[in-house]
């Protein structure tokens, strides 16, 4: 039987860091080490990694809260297997009040590579889930996005990956793994992700070195010209389906303004942005990961006015930033309290000026050419459209603006005749 070697590794941070994320109240993050033997008590099996989970669950009474759940002290590792040519290796871990995570690996003649990913939390740990209305484990499945490695390389990525899935957000980074280890002796040769691959900085020549080194020993120093101001964000099309049919649309252009520590914007890239989510009959929610560095979720509900009309509403947004660097969480912030983008459900909400989500005193989303339906939509297209206030005075004041204009002809041109009318009379005059 194989044997296993499970530790937990604190993350190494540099100490302003540290107290920078203490005193703020963020999620501390640890590494797990497992390293498998067979038999022969050699290494069979190895992978070091760091990840996080962030959850949406229902409460008690019927609203849903997002939470974050971390490794915790005490992680074992049973159930973790070898594997072989026709046997599937496969990483297991268990942590916390019943939370265990497992994924497996397959492999062909020259590659291995990740399958699913098995994540499985239980709603009875009152620390994390302190409210839950559904009760006991619940088990997530997603497919691995792991690239095939060469057999006997490492598989290396210190960038942030994701799955999303059933309410579920995995975050894994600093990862390093290798299945169907050779005669128990890790590689040397390592296979990155994508995201880890850097960019070749251009060549320069000697000569145009030269030219450089000469132009700094004599030119002036250059004026100092203020930051150019950060432009409107590029609006993106966003869609979730339910089955076959198509169940939430989004249009809209996405900027954060994070006042923390350094006050920045940050636009959301719709050609690098990936939808995820999920359509109720009551509850929406739409996720949204930048592939950098930023996750966005936003959660719609229908409310009843009355026994036959039925609205739905912007209820709960929750962002996460990430340290684009290392993959680690630098904050995440829910508001729950929202009200917005209110209007008739089987209709579509639009909003195309600016508004602006206060998701706390740090942190704001603006968004631009808002269109939104996130129930209750037919044949891909959005039903008829609710305009925001805002729009609908820009839409009031324009035909107030021609009235006005036709007015001013009007008078131009009975001033005209009554000006022509007098000079032909003074024409019929005696001399």
């Amino acid at each position: 039987m194989a044997s296993r070697r499970c530790r937990r590794l604190p993350l190494l941070l540099p100490l302003p860091l540290l107290l920078l994320l203490g005193a703020s109240g963020f999620f501390q993050s640890y590494a797990v080490e497992v390293d498998v033997k067979d038999a022969s008590n050699a290494t069979c099996l190895y992978a070091k990694w760091m990840m996080k989970f962030l959850i949406k669950y229902e409460t008690n009474s019927s609203d849903y809260k997002n939470t974050t759940l971390d490794l915790s002290p005490g992680v074992t590792h049973n159930g973790s297997v070898c594997g072989n040519d026709t046997q599937a290796a496969l990483l297991a871990v268990q942590f916390g009040e019943g939370h265990s995570w497992s994924v497996n690996f397959t492999k062909t003649n020259e590659t291995y590579q990740g399958d699913f990913v098995t994540f499985t939390y239980n709603t009875n740990d009152t620390a994390v889930f302190p409210d839950a209305k559904r009760k006991g484990p619940i088990t997530v499945v997603v497919r691995d996005t792991m690239i095939p490695v060469q057999l006997n390389n490492v598989f290396v990525c210190h960038s942030t990956d994701s799955l999303e899935a059933e309410n579920v957000t995995q975050i894994f980074w600093n990862v390093t793994v290798q299945a169907f280890v050779q005669n128990g002796t890790i590689g040397k040769k390592e296979t990155r992700c994508q995201a880890d691959t850097p960019t070749p900085e251009p060549t320069i020549s000697p000569t145009t070195a030269n030219m450089t080194t000469a132009s700094t020993t004599t030119a002036s120093p250059a004026p100092t010209t203020p930051p150019k101001p950060v432009e409107n964000p590029v609006t993106g099309n966003y869609s979730l389906k339910r089955g076959n049919t198509t169940c939430l649309l989004a249009t809209f252009g996405l900027q954060l303004n994070v006042s923390q520590d350094k006050p920045h914007l940050i636009n959301i890239d719709p050609k690098t942005t990936s939808a995820d989510g999920a359509c109720g009959n009551t509850t929406a929610t739409l996720k949204l990961n930048d592939g950098n560095s930023t996750l966005v979720a936003f959660t719609f509900v229908v409310k009843n006015e009355s026994a036959t009309i039925q609205k739905f509403y912007l209820k709960e947004v929750n962002v996460t930033l990430l340290n684009h660097l290392n993959g680690s969480v630098i904050s995440s912030a829910d508001n729950n309290n929202f009200s917005q983008w209110d209007t008739f459900l089987g209709s579509s909400y639009m909003c195309r000026k600016e508004q602006t989500l206060e998701i706390n005193e740090d942190l704001q989303i603006h968004t631009f050419n808002l269109w939104i339906q996130p129930f209750l939509v037919k044949a891909d297209k959005f039903s008829t459209a609710e305009e925001c206030l805002a729009d609908s005075d820009l839409n009031f004041l324009i035909p107030i603006a021609v009235g006005v204009a036709l007015g001013f002809l009007i008078i131009l041109v009975f001033i005209s005749y009554i000006i022509g009318r007098r000079k032909s009379r003074t024409g019929y005059q005696s001399v």
